[in-house]
């Protein structure tokens, strides 16, 4: 079915909407070209798998449905969100005994976005460095829409996260980068950040380390929060040097 997002009706016995019981991508998409889309499909299955849902639709599926969406929309500079849910059934907690799943996405415009941010460390809301589920980018996303708000009710744009031991993890929704003596710094998936796509390939690339970070160093460095979107700099770090890092990121696509 397709259809505008606030229009296409989604059934409200779905597991996902009543228990967050599901996994979402959000995929930037690039002149119609889907940024590193295998990298968020294999952590979509991940996810998937973690949290013991049937299997989702395959890359070659999701391809064809992606390409329709561009050819039905026009929109081809966007962000491409695809969610996956146990669908309906089942009481309560239970999971319902077959293997079904509902797969349904949004695509939207949008341009990615370096322009300076100011950050506050979120007063309410921590990351569990155990919590099984960190890997995992659940429908619940109920402490991010927390930290958010209480950055924005500060005068702030967005919440750096601490995680249970004091220690910087991430952003709301989105990786942390620290600069120190010519590197970037991203704290270590130990610390229960989200192993993001852009994260992992700044990794890969060399362009980034992982590494614990001082807080008091953190919060005086220039810095930036990154993820497939955007890569938003702080603490004096400029949008040129966040521009120029996201796109070595992709350059390599």
């Amino acid at each position: 079915m397709w259809g505008h997002p606030d229009t296409v009706a989604l059934p409200i016995s779905d597991r996902g909407l009543s228990l967050g019981d599901g996994v979402f991508e959000t995929v930037l998409i690039k002149a119609g070209v889907p940024q590193l889309l295998g990298e968020h499909l294999k952590r979509w299955r991940q996810g998937a798998a973690l949290l013991q849902l049937p299997e989702p639709p395959s890359e070659q599926t999701i391809r064809h449905w992606l390409k329709e969406a561009i050819d039905r929309s026009r929109i081809v500079d966007g962000a491409l969100r695809i969610n996956w849910s146990r669908g309906s059934g089942g009481r309560g907690l239970t999971a319902p005994s077959t293997e079904a799943g509902r797969c349904w996405g949004t695509l939207h415009q949008h341009q990615p976005s370096f322009q300076p941010i100011a950050v506050v460390v979120s007063e309410r809301v921590r990351r569990w460095s155990k919590d099984p589920l960190a890997s995992c980018k659940s429908l619940n996303y109920g402490p991010q829409v927390l930290a958010r708000q209480e950055a924005i009710q500060r005068g702030a744009d967005d919440a750096l996260l601490l995680n249970s031991e004091g220690q910087l993890c991430c952003g709301s929704s989105a990786n942390v980068l620290v600069l120190r003596s010519g590197r970037w710094l991203t704290p270590p998936l130990i610390s229960g950040c989200l192993p993001g796509v852009m994260r992992a390939r700044g990794l890969e690339l060399g362009l980034v380390e992982a590494k614990d970070i001082e807080g008091a160093l953190a919060f005086r460095a220039p810095a930036m929060l990154l993820n497939s979107l955007d890569c938003r700099p702080f603490n004096g770090a400029s949008a040129g040097m966040a521009g120029q890092l996201f796109e070595d990121l992709l350059g390599s696509d």
